[in-house]
Formats: structure tokens, C-alpha cells, sequence
């Protein structure tokens, strides 16, 4: 063609045609691709020959550095090249910019993930890819030759840019795949060399359907179950040989048998790391799971290699989360090893376990073995800990959430600790797990005591009121709710939480506050200077209409009136206030509110103690039809609230003992009163329904003053008279002992259990059993 060209130039045609562009694999380079079309014309212009070839200009940008401006060198780089249009300036400047970040050829990693050295690589020559026949034919001979044909291989798979190449020879990988299923029990640096091989496949997701095709997966479960017995019989044979020695006194002997265990034990491991390293595709794992790899892995735990036990643990901390594999785990007691390995050293074993617990902690049964296993004082050593901090808090939170295991935490070193990283904050803004744990914790009596120790309170308070922190308070609120010296210690701070009490508050940092002034049921506590001090009384009225503020704001108001209701002066202070009235109110407009009915109950109960108060229930509303219907609710709380406070209103006024009793009869008697009113004619000589006037037999008058009710069974004489040893046994319950009226057995003459007024109920729905009465009735009493 070039001489051609000589002598002919004029009949010589040539076209360039520009391609793509990109960067250069390993240097500070642009790649630019164009194509060059040849053609030789005749006399007439006719194209007579032609060619075609692609080609590459290569622009060695030696100059880029990190201070390069870029626009300023692609432009120039545009107008220097005629090969890339001017259009392609954006192009040149993105790829001019990744050139400038890509980190340096030296820097990267070829190895697709660390593999631990063993025994069975090291080699005497380089490995080649341009000799993978050779080392493929090694694999059709004996075990050396197969071993030393698999390691050369591994050397060459240990290169990411080999694993192409590799793949698209299916004879290597076959031969590979068919050595291991046929011949892994006969060697495990083999075993190990092939495993490997497919594991440095495994590291990327692109070559997981290799592993799945050649069913490495099932491969490496038989082996690793086949290595688990042995291990066991080799532990049996190391036994059983050690008692052997020392009674023949040949220690000597003894000594080599446990040198040789223990090379085999290390080989052993290498394989097991490589058989579980496999498992990177979630169907692979789903194949070990259906074989039972928990249980394995759960074995595998009593291991001392720690680069094993690294596999191990992180291995189960992927299955956990998933409910199958959490299960397994709790019925091998995982956790009882796990806590073994918290004693370690080694830094990333350590933080492994530690989120394989954390994962765990979610499960109550195994949050009562972490327990068992002594995690919390374990975990507590390690808050301090900058790095493990974190996740140990995480995990005894999860703990502190079970109320039978908050009081272990006062006899170790975890509230003191806490504390101390509590108040390093300072005004700063403070980790939402530490202070969460600690709202835990002090709803614990005794801890609550632990914390309050020293300046512990005076600390809280300082913070919660300074910076009006919202969960700060709510630790507080905690804190106040136990008995005992630790409420005492709250006196010094109710009118700073009393001055809270305003609308400029945010809402949920005034619930807190009104919320710990409700606990302070303290007798010594003034709480009419209080009211007066801090103009109260128009707050907690004013809050009392339904709709005033969010309904948990309503509730605290509702329980603070409650706690200053047991002072007799402030009961004064609360009728006058005309606070009473709105109570009704918002219990008709909270009727269906179970919380909020207790609570108001509860307010209207001590009122009752009081005679100022009384009056008012009384005469002045319709509480006592209130309560009458609430009687008989559905909620164990409210009833028993109801029942007390019925007992105090009847002690005080006959009018409403009456309509009680007669309504606690009704209640008990339901199903016998219906069927004496629905009892039909059965002849003549027994007209039940009707008198002779015509009137229904139960009529609306009072059914206790129809002593002709009780008959047929001896209680009362035909003739109606009741006598003095009746009346008094029947006042006494003791009828019922007598094989009295039906259902009142161990009950009070109204069927209900004997009264002993009680605290506050701290919710309504602490307990709600499913109480069934000896009669069935036929429905509820409506709110």
C-alpha cells in the first residue's frame, strides 16, 4: 500500500473517524479510540481497494496533579487533539477529574480479600496464567501433584484480574470442582488450596452463580460436618490416651500426641475458615441453614483459633437476623459461649460478638440468658471503652428493658458509670441511647436510690431545669415515683418544678414536670402554700376542659389534683375553685378512656374524705350515678377505684347507700331477678307473673324491701317476717356460708370483694383479667 501511495497519491482517499474516550487503566492518561478507513480509487473515482483499521491515541497527561485546574487543562487538551470535537469538553473534564482523585496503582488491593497465609501456599515458582494447562494436567495425577497443581491455581485467583480469564476456562474449574468432591477426604491442605480457589471467587457477586453451579456450598457442609466428628474423636483418643500415659507414667508419649492433635487441629481450621468464608451468597447460606449450620457454627464457638472464631461469630451475626436462625441459636445457648469470648484480646473478634449480642438482645428468652451468663457486669466493665462503649450500652438497654433485671444493674459498676458520662455532657447535646438507658433504670427503686446518691438529683435537676431537657425530666419523673428516702430528697425542688407550670413551656417538658409533682404524695409536702405560691389552681382548671391541650397534659393535671386532694385544705380550695364540676365534665367527655376514667375516679375518692368536697359530689353532681355505672366496668382498675369510693360515699349519706345496695343486688342477682320476672304462668296454682291487680310482679319499687322474693329455699318464712338473727347474719356476709343467695360465697352482702382503700393506681391498664361471675349476665353497664 505505501508504495501505492508513492505513485499514485492522487487516487489515494482517507478518512478518520473519531471513536469513544476514557482513562487510561494504570496511568495519568486519556484513551481515545478512532477508526481509519483506507480506500484506493480508479481512473473514473471508482473505490478499487480498501481498508479499515481501528486505532488509539494515547495523551500522557504528566502535569495532572491534585492543584491542576481541570476546565483549564481540558480545554487545552480539546483544542491540542483533533481527534476529540469540541462537544466533547464536559466528557474530557469528567474523565480529567476522576484521573485527578484515582487513587495511586501502589495503593490498591488486588487480592479480592485478605486470606490468611497457611502451610499449603507457599510456593517455589510464580504462578503464570499463561500456564494454567500445565497446572490443570497436575490435577489428574496424585495427591502432591493435585495439591501443588491447586496452590498454583490459588495464586493466580488470588488476583482480581485473573479471575476473568479463569472463569471462562470451564476445565480448570471443573477439574478443580470434581477433585474436591472425589478426593477431599484423602488431604486437607487439598481440601483447603480448592476451597480457597472458589472463595476468592465468592468475594465478588458477579461469580456467585460459579459457586452455586458446581454446588461448592454442599460441598463445603459435608466437609465441615465430616471435620466436626472428627474433631470430637479426636478429643475422645487425646483423653483416652492422656489417662493411658500418666498411669504408665510415659508423659513423653503423651506430649507428642497432643503435638500431633494440635497440627491436626490447625489444619484442620484452615479448612473450616474456608468452608465458611463461602458463604457470601444469601442462597448459599440459605442451603447451610436448611442443614442445620447453626448448630455447627454454635459447636465450632468452643474453638481457640481466633481468626476461626472471627469467621464464626460474624457468620451468626448475619444468619440472626433472621427468626429461624435466632431461634436455633437460643436452643444451643449460644450466649453462654459468646460471653466466653468477651475476655479476648483481639480486637475485631470483640466487636464482632458484641454485635452478634446486640442482634440477640431483641429476644426476650435470650435477653434472660445474657443474664444468666453474667453479661451485665461483663458489658458494664467495658462502657468506658470509647470503641465497645457504644455497643454495650446498646445491649444493656435491651436488658434494662425487662423489669426482672433492672435491679441487677444497682450491684455493679454501671450506674456510677453513667452517671459520670451523663454529666461530662455538660450543655452539650447527649446520646439518645445513654439517657434512654438511664430513664430505664430509674424506674427501679433501688437504682433510683444509686443514682440519687451524693449530688446525683441535684445534678438532674440542675441540668432538666437549665436547659429544660425534656428526657432529663422524664429520668426525674422516674425517679420520683418510689417511696421512701428517695422521694423525701424531692422537697427541695417542687416550687422549681412548680414555676414551670406556664404556657411559654413547651408542652411535653411541662408533663414531665406536673407529672413529678403528682409523685410527691409526701404528708409533711404543703401543697396549699404550694397552690398559693404558684397560682395554680386557675392552671389545673383551665387545663381541665377537654380540648384545652393534648390529652397527656390533661391526664397529669387530672393526677396532680389527685395528689393535693389528700391535704383537707386544698380539698377546701378545689370546691370553691369549681374544679369538681369540670372533673364530671371531662369524665362524660372522656367516658371511653380508661386511664382517664381511673384517674378521675381516683381524684373524686379522696375528695370524698374531705367534708367540703363531699358535699359537693354529692348534692351538687351526678357523680354517684357515675360511679353507680362504673361499678360494674370492664377494667379491674376502675372497679376497684369505683367500688372504694361507693363504700365512703354510702358511709356518709343513706339516700345513695341505698340506690348502691339495691344496684350491687341487681348487679349480683341479674340472672335470678330475670328469671323471676320472666318466669312464665306454669298453671293455676302458681300465678308468679301477676298479682291480682294485674301488676308485673317486679314492679320499680325497691327490690330489697320485697322479702317475698325469697322463697322455696328456707331463707325467709312463707309469710314474709324476717327475723333479728337473719337480718344480722345477712349484714354480716354470713349468709352466704349458710348456702344463701346464690354467688355470694366469700363475698360481702353485695356480692363484691371486702373494700381496703389502696394508693393511687399508677395506670388503668396495669391489670386486666378476664374476671367471669359465677352468673352470666346479660350486659355491661354503659359509661
Amino acid at each position: 500500500m505505501d508504495k501505492v501511495q508513492a505513485e499514485d497519491a492522487r487516487y489515494l482517499k482517507r478518512k478518520v473517524k473519531r471513536g469513544s474516550l476514557d482513562v487510561h487503566p494504570t496511568e495519568k492518561a486519556l484513551v481515545v479510540q478512532y477508526e481509519v478507513e483506507a480506500t484506493i480509487l480508479g481512473e473514473m473515482g471508482d473505490p478499487m481497494v480498501g481498508e479499515r483499521k481501528e486505532c488509539q491515541k494515547i495523551i500522557r497527561l504528566k502535569s495532572l496533579n491534585a492543584n491542576t485546574d481541570i476546565a483549564s487543562l481540558a480545554r487545552r487538551v480539546v483544542e491540542e487533539c483533533r481527534l476529540i470535537h469540541p462537544s466533547k469538553l464536559p466528557e474530557v473534564e469528567q474523565l480529567l477529574f476522576f484521573l485527578q482523585n484515582r487513587k495511586k496503582p501502589g495503593n490498591e488491593k488486588h487480592s479480592p480479600r485478605d486470606l490468611t497465609p497457611f502451610e499449603g501456599m507457599k510456593l517455589d515458582e510464580e504462578a503464570n496464567i499463561n500456564s494454567i494447562d500445565d497446572y490443570v494436567e497436575l490435577l489428574y495425577e496424585d495427591i502432591p501433584e493435585k495439591v501443588r497443581g491447586a496452590t498454583l491455581i490459588l495464586h493466580l485467583a488470588r488476583n482480581s484480574d485473573n479471575l476473568e480469564e479463569l472463569l471462562q476456562n470451564e476445565t480448570a474449574l471443573g477439574a478443580l470442582a470434581r477433585v474436591l468432591r472425589e478426593d477431599w477426604k484423602q488431604s486437607v491442605d487439598m481440601a483447603t488450596t480448592i476451597i480457597y480457589v472458589f472463595f476468592c471467587f465468592s468475594s465478588f457477586s458477579q461469580f456467585h452463580g460459579l459457586v452455586t453451579h458446581y454446588k461448592i456450598g454442599a460441598l463445603c457442609m459435608n466437609i465441615t460436618e465430616h471435620e466436626l466428628k472428627r474433631y470430637d474423636l479426636w478429643q475422645d483418643e487425646l483423653q483416652k490416651k492422656k489417662k493411658a500415659y500418666i498411669l504408665q507414667l510415659r508423659s513423653k508419649d503423651h506430649e507428642k500426641a497432643l503435638k500431633k492433635y494440635q497440627g491436626l487441629l490447625s489444619k484442620q481450621e484452615q479448612l473450616l475458615r474456608g468452608t465458611l468464608n463461602l458463604a457470601e451468597d444469601t442462597r448459599t447460606e440459605l442451603k447451610m441453614r436448611n442443614q442445620n449450620i447453626v448448630h455447627m457454627l454454635v459447636k465450632t464457638l468452643d474453638r481457640e483459633d481466633e481468626e476461626l472464631l472471627v469467621l464464626v461469630v460474624s457468620f451468626l451475626k448475619k444468619l440472626s437476623i433472621f427468626l429461624e436462625n435466632k431461634n436455633d441459636m437460643a436452643e444451643t445457648y449460644v450466649v453462654e459461649k459468646l460471653a466466653r469470648l468477651l475476655a479476648c484480646d483481639h480486637e475485631n473478634l470483640l466487636n464482632t460478638t458484641l454485635r452478634l449480642l446486640l442482634n440477640l438482645s431483641f429476644d426476650t428468652g435470650l435477653r434472660s440468658q445474657m443474664v444468666q451468663a453474667g453479661l451485665i457486669h461483663k458489658l458494664s466493665l467495658m462502657l468506658a471503652d470509647e470503641k465497645k462503649g457504644q455497643l454495650c450500652m446498646c445491649i444493656l438497654y435491651h436488658i434494662s428493658v425487662d423489669d426482672r433485671f433492672k435491679s441487677m444493674f444497682a450491684y455493679t459498676d454501671c450506674i456510677p458509670q453513667l452517671m459520670k458520662m451523663l454529666f461530662e455532657c455538660g450543655e452539650s447535646h447527649m446520646d439518645p441511647e445513654l439517657i434512654s438507658f438511664c430513664i430505664n433504670l430509674a424506674a427501679n427503686k433501688r437504682n433510683a436510690q444509686v443514682i440519687c446518691e451524693g449530688n446525683g438529683l441535684k445534678m438532674l435537676m440542675k441540668r432538666g431545669l437549665k436547659l429544660k431537657d425534656v428526657l432529663i425530666m422524664k429520668m426525674i419523673r422516674n425517679l420520683s415515683q418510689h417511696d421512701g428516702p428517695t422521694k423525701n430528697l424531692f422537697i427541695d425542688y417542687v416550687g422549681d418544678l412548680a414555676a414551670q407550670m406556664g404556657s411559654e413551656e413547651r408542652e411535653e417538658y411541662v408533663i414531665e414536670c406536673l407529672g413529678t409533682l403528682a409523685n410527691l404524695t409526701i404528708p409533711d409536702l404543703d401543697w396549699e402554700l404550694v397552690l398559693k405560691e404558684y397560682n395554680l389552681v386557675p392552671y389545673l382548671k383551665d387545663h381541665l376542659k377537654p380540648g384545652s391541650a393534648e390529652d397527656d397534659l390533661i391526664l397529669e393535671v387530672v393526677i396532680m389534683i389527685g395528689t393535693v386532694s389528700m391535704d383537707d385544705s386544698c380539698a377546701a380550695t378545689m370546691a370553691k375553685s369549681g374544679i369538681i364540676p369540670a372533673l364530671i365534665e371531662l369524665l362524660t367527655a372522656q367516658q371511653e378512656d380508661d386511664e382517664f376514667v381511673c384517674q378521675i375516679v381516683y381524684v373524686l375518692y379522696q375528695m370524698v374524705f374531705h367534708q367540703a368536697t363531699r358535699d359537693v359530689i354529692i348534692k351538687d353532681t351526678q357523680a354517684p350515678a357515675y360511679l353507680i355505672d362504673l361499678m360494674h366496668d370492664k377494667n379491674a382498675e376502675v372497679r376497684k377505684v369505683c367500688n372504694n369510693t361507693l363504700d365512703i360515699i354510702a358511709e356518709y349519706d343513706k339516700e345513695c347507700e341505698r340506690k348502691i345496695q339495691s344496684e350491687k343486688f341487681r348487679w349480683h342477682n341479674s340472672q335470678w331477678l330475670e328469671m323471676v320476672e320472666n318466669r312464665a304462668m306454669g298453671d293455676d296454682r302458681e300465678p308468679f307473673m301477676f298479682g291480682d291487680d294485674g301488676e308485673p310482679f317486679m314492679h320499680n319499687g325497691d327490690i330489697l324491701e320485697r322479702p317475698d322474693l325469697y322463697t322455696a329455699d328456707g331463707i325467709i318464712p312463707a309469710d314474709g317476717t324476717i327475723s333479728p338473727e337473719f337480718f344480722t347474719d345477712y349484714q354480716n356476709g354470713d349468709i352466704g356460708q349458710a348456702g344463701g343467695f346464690p354467688g355470694s360465697m366469700n363475698m360481702d352482702m353485695f356480692g363484691q370483694s371486702t373494700v381496703t382503700p389502696g394508693q393511687r393506681p399508677a395506670t388503668a391498664y396495669g391489670i386486666r383479667p378476664d374476671e367471669q361471675f359465677f352468673y352470666s349476665y346479660a350486659g355491661a353497664a354503659s359509661r
